[in-house]
């Protein structure tokens, strides 16, 4: 159950940002072994060479999301690469040793492929909700929004990513907070959107 919550939390993290998951991860795993140990077949998300590629990958993605209108060309190339984050974090950490979970699940470990789809479907999930709500925080802003929603989603993912290994209960009122924000910044920015649109609509007439 710990593990499931462990992985759905962090594949969340990848439907907003692919890279910080996956460096989240990797670093632990690394670094501090008794925060996250992952199995021998995941092993390879630690090695240097891969951690410096993610890292690379999330300093051009923190930058591109941050402009207006790129952000929405990002989001589209990240249509492929967040689901696959999202398989690849909640496979890997659904069999690993946490802090949290000392005895990962036997069926994980043996239906390797069922928690990468589950991962890659969160991911994707997440993903389409920012992809949708972030044109029209733009659109209703003039792109002013862009780079604060960007660095509350790399917060957010962040936060997600830590809290999904040292305390996975709290994923669940993290994932809930998610989606009630979510839905407050597309109904906030469509509000804004309407008043900005009448009056081009009148001259029309």
């Amino acid at each position: 159950m710990l593990e499931a919550l462990t992985g759905a939390g962090l594949a969340a993290a990848a439907g907003m940002n692919a890279y910080i998951p996956l460096l989240v991860v990797g670093l632990a795993d690394r670094l501090f072994p008794g925060l996250l140990a992952l199995p021998e077949g995941w092993a390879w998300l630690s090695s240097w060479w891969v951690i410096g590629i993610v890292a690379v990958l999330l300093v051009v993605e923190v930058v591109a999301d941050k402009v207006p209108a790129v952000d929405s060309v990002n989001d589209v190339l990240q249509t492929l690469v967040r689901p696959a984050a999202g398989g690849l974090v909640f496979g890997s950490s659904s069999t690993a040793s946490t802090v949290a979970v000392t005895d990962p699940a036997e069926f994980f470990a043996s239906n390797q492929w069922v928690p990468i789809v589950v991962g890659a479907v969160i991911a994707l999930a997440v993903h389409a909700g920012k992809a949708t709500v972030r044109p029209a925080a733009n659109a209703a802003t003039a792109g002013a929004a862009a780079p604060v929603v960007s660095t509350v989603e790399d917060v957010g993912a962040i936060g997600l990513s830590l809290v999904a290994i040292v305390a996975p209960l709290l994923v669940v009122v993290a994932l809930l907070a998610l989606a009630a924000a979510g839905w407050w910044l597309g109904r906030t920015a469509r509000r804004r959107r309407r008043p900005a649109e009448r009056p081009a609509t009148a001259g029309d007439g």
